[in-house]
């Protein structure tokens, strides 16, 4: 592997590695462009299993979007419908809402995720509601609700400030924020794709506060569209920069673009090689951030398999009815099994790992995989 480093170019990037050292946006640039993908799939393999072996995370959860009703016309969206009453557009009752979890009161789920659109006609206690009946069913559900896309958009529909938001969130049941909305922090790729909703500073002040109110959170990229690698490097040093002040992502979600049924969908959708390489930089970049996550329904089953071995250390989890991707053309399932993660996980070479949202171990199989 020394030699295909070095035909590479990335041999001083393994010395840095091994030494310690950071990296910064030159190598990470160098590492999108370098002509070995495995080369940089084994640097980023390595790293991972300094930090977790072979152990693969996934949680029991379940994913909802209680309305697709959304004020913002990002190009890449397919989910989205902008007034009440347009066709496709939906907003669940709070009882609808409660009876998807509700309805697997049997099962052991640990997290009910939350990601919406942005309606500019519902009440704010709808939200408040929302998650005070999730707690009233299951006590000890863990709510990952409202990026800080929704976070912003509140603050601005009710008058309030970012933290008045965040704090009567946590008194109604909020326990963690999701990482959507990130994108690309590139001002220029925002400006283009998604300029009517909060911008890079404001997505980052927003987690940041979120941090020092003693939540943690994840951070999203989308990627494979109109960025550039110098764009996405960025983006995750920008990221990084965040945690080295609060400690308080938990994992990095690499998004592929997906062009169907949007206004973006002349442009081809990501290939596996590229799926590889975001997850593989990423993991490489981002030091201090504990988690890559290969989100399957993002990825296919079958990449995000292969991704296992090319830095990612999670796969999200079971999910149920994801509604955001598979209208913009996902052919992945809409969820899998307890069973079925950790089967796929065994095929691909690796140790299933139940978590819970604060990656507090809930079941660990004791046999390592054959």
């Amino acid at each position: 592997m020394h030699t295909r480093l070095a035909a590479s170019g990335l041999r001083d990037v393994a010395d840095k590695l091994d030494a310690g050292i950071r990296l910064e946006l030159d190598d990470g640039v160098r590492l999108f462009e370098a002509p070995d993908l495995h080369a940089v799939g084994w640097l980023a393999n390595r790293e991972r299993e300094r930090r977790h072996g072979g152990r693969t995370f996934f949680n029991h959860n379940i994913r909802l979007e209680a309305t697709n009703v959304c004020v913002a016309s990002c190009l890449f969206c397919a989910f989205a419908r902008l007034q009440p009453g347009d066709d496709g557009s939906y907003t669940m009752t709070l009882e609808q809402a409660w009876d998807k979890l509700r309805a697997r009161g049997r099962e052991a789920i640990t997290e009910v995720h939350v990601v919406n659109g942005l309606h500019p006609d519902l009440p704010w206690d709808y939200y408040l509601d929302l998650l005070r009946g999730f707690k009233r069913i299951r006590p000890d559900i863990h709510l990952k609700c409202f990026t800080a896309v929704e976070i912003a958009f509140f603050a601005e529909l009710y008058g309030k400030t970012d933290e008045q938001v965040l704090r009567e969130l946590m008194d109604a049941g909020l326990d963690s924020l999701p990482g959507g909305g990130a994108e690309v922090f590139a001002a220029r790729v925002r400006r283009k794709i998604c300029h009517d909703k909060c911008d890079g500073p404001r997505w980052l002040d927003i987690h940041r506060t979120a941090h020092r109110l003693g939540l943690r959170s994840n951070v999203t990229m989308l990627y494979g569209h109109i960025e550039t690698p110098a764009e996405r490097v960025d983006h995750m040093l920008q990221a990084r920069a965040l945690q080295d002040d609060t400690g308080g992502f938990q994992a990095f979600i690499p998004l592929a673009f997906h062009p169907d049924n949007n206004r973006m969908q002349k442009l081809p959708a990501p290939t596996a090689a590229d799926t590889l390489r975001v997850h593989a930089v990423a993991r490489l970049v981002l030091d201090n951030i504990p988690h890559i996550k290969a989100f399957w329904i993002a990825t296919g089953v079958d990449i995000a398999q292969t991704l296992l071995w090319y830095g990612a250390d999670d796969l999200d989890g079971t999910v149920q009815e994801e509604r955001i991707y598979h209208m913009a053309g996902a052919p992945t399932p809409e969820a899998m099994t307890t069973d079925e993660i950790s089967g796929l996980i065994r095929a691909a070479g690796r140790l299933p790992v139940e978590r819970d949202t604060l990656y507090n171990v809930v079941s660990e199989p004791d046999a390592a995989p054959s």
